[in-house]
């Protein structure tokens, strides 16, 4: 019946529209002409001005970011994911496999169905065919979600788990099956006891490809092969072992939080985060090279960027502000405030300047930096590093900013203007700001 094809087409197309606006909620999409002919399958193609082209179901559509940058590899591979998952949807209506297999593709949240395909694409490879078995990621994602929801001894839960991947590592062997192994599925959440044998931070899970619960590991002893091996960016200390444990094997760490957020871990960066009801894509290679690039030195750029992480996770504000010339110190802070300053010391702060003076970020130990982090106010520096002054309330010459945004944002924006400024909020965001603008928060 063309009717009843035409409503499937229909919602389908919204489907699509609902998970791009989901994960871009920044940008623009644009609906264009529908043709005649209706696929399945998504068309992707780049544009000069940095937006993208897409075809979906007879449908095409332009998107772009509001700030008219390029979308990053992780973004467009997201993109791709939720194409995937509403096309194997739509051909398993047609396909003559069995109706369990078809209604397990349609069960949990569709977001985190767009997760899955992100992390392991290989299920839809396949355009004749329709995967027929579980999705071990999504089911992962449910049992953290449900997990989430609960308490134990009046204490919130943690908990975490690695995926072993279907890649090759060198380190580990493929976990054999103990007998009497069960799915690590959202029936475990029942078991009381389930819950206190990890904490996600420490120890994980293991599971293996299909799904099933293998062994309980050590986090530390797990990653430690891949110690002296590089990330692709920065980790917060905290979870540099869930970073490093994924680096080769395609292994999938996943992690929840004592305040009930959901960490998603692969290819040794944190890829996702479930945090106040929706999920986010970190973007944090191609973040952090946005950072190293205004930042000018490798160094520089990877411990301001590592302590800016690891005082979010630990929920304490901060500034840093790497100014382009020295001496804008003064037009940004005031003199008492400066290391080197030549009037009276005071009564206050400026009578322990000594223990800074002619310090250099790069020299300090990092436990030191975000120490000194955590003091009300910023902490500005030049390009080389050297500390000119910390805890220092920066003038913000009358910047424009929301009444939510709270003086941190107002400091951070105005300072943008003399070099880059990395902002980290007590709600356990970073940004990066430059020339009056923010360039992206992880």
């Amino acid at each position: 019946m063309p009717e009843a094809a035409d409503v499937v087409h229909a919602l389908y197309r919204q489907f699509f529209e609902r998970g791009v606006r989901y994960f871009f909620p920044d940008a623009v999409l644009l609906t264009g002409a529908t043709g005649p002919e209706v696929k399945p399958s998504l068309l992707i193609h780049g544009r000069t001005d940095g937006g993208v082209n897409l075809e979906w179901m007879g449908t095409r559509y332009h998107l772009e970011s509001v700030e008219g940058r390029p979308f990053s590899e992780d973004q467009l591979r997201l993109l791709g994911a939720i194409g995937s998952v509403h096309s194997v949807r739509y051909r398993s209506i047609f396909s003559s496999v069995s109706a369990t297999s078809s209604v397990a593709l349609f069960e949990g949240l569709p977001e985190d169905r767009y997760i899955s395909a992100f992390l392991d694409h290989t299920p839809y490879l396949n355009e004749d065919e329709v995967p027929g078995h579980r999705d071990v990621v999504a089911s992962a994602i449910e049992v953290l979600r449900e997990s989430s929801l609960l308490t134990y001894e009046n204490r919130r839960i943690s908990t975490g788990v690695v995926l072993t991947g279907r890649g090759s590592d060198r380190f580990h062997a493929n976990p054999a099956l103990p007998e009497g192994a069960l799915q690590y599925a959202s029936s475990l959440v029942a078991i009381k006891s389930f819950h206190r044998l990890c904490d996600g931070l420490k120890t994980v899970f293991l599971v293996d490809s299909d799904g099933m619960l293998v062994d309980l590991v050590d986090m530390q002893e797990f990653a430690r092969a891949h110690d002296e091996a590089p990330l692709p960016a920065p980790s917060a200390a905290r979870y540099l072992a869930h970073c490093l444990a994924t680096l080769e094997g395609g292994h999938i760490c996943l992690v929840l939080t004592p305040n009930g957020e959901i960490k998603v871990f692969a290819g040794g960066v944190q890829v996702f985060n479930f945090l106040e009801g929706r999920w986010h894509l970190t973007d944090i290679v191609e973040k952090y090279r946005v950072f190293q690039r205004a930042v000018g030195d490798v160094a520089l750029a990877e411990r301001l960027f590592t302590a800016g992480l690891n005082l979010a996770e630990h929920r304490r504000g901060g500034l840093f502000v790497i100014l382009d010339r020295p001496e804008s110190a003064r037009e940004l802070v005031s003199p008492p405030d400066l290391l080197e300053n030549d009037g009276p010391l005071g009564t206050n702060k400026g009578q322990i300047h000594y223990l800074l003076r002619g310090k250099n970020v790069l020299s300090l130990e990092l436990s030191v930096l975000q120490s000194i982090a955590r003091v009300d106010g910023g902490i500005v520096l030049d390009r080389d590093g050297r500390l000119l002054a910390f805890g220092a309330i920066l003038r913000n010459a009358g910047e424009y900013v929301t009444a939510q945004d709270g003086g941190r944002t107002t400091a951070a924006v105005h300072a943008s203007r003399f070099g880059p400024v990395l902002k980290i909020s007590e709600d356990g965001s970073v940004s990066f700001y430059r020339g009056g603008v923010k360039l992206w928060e992880i």
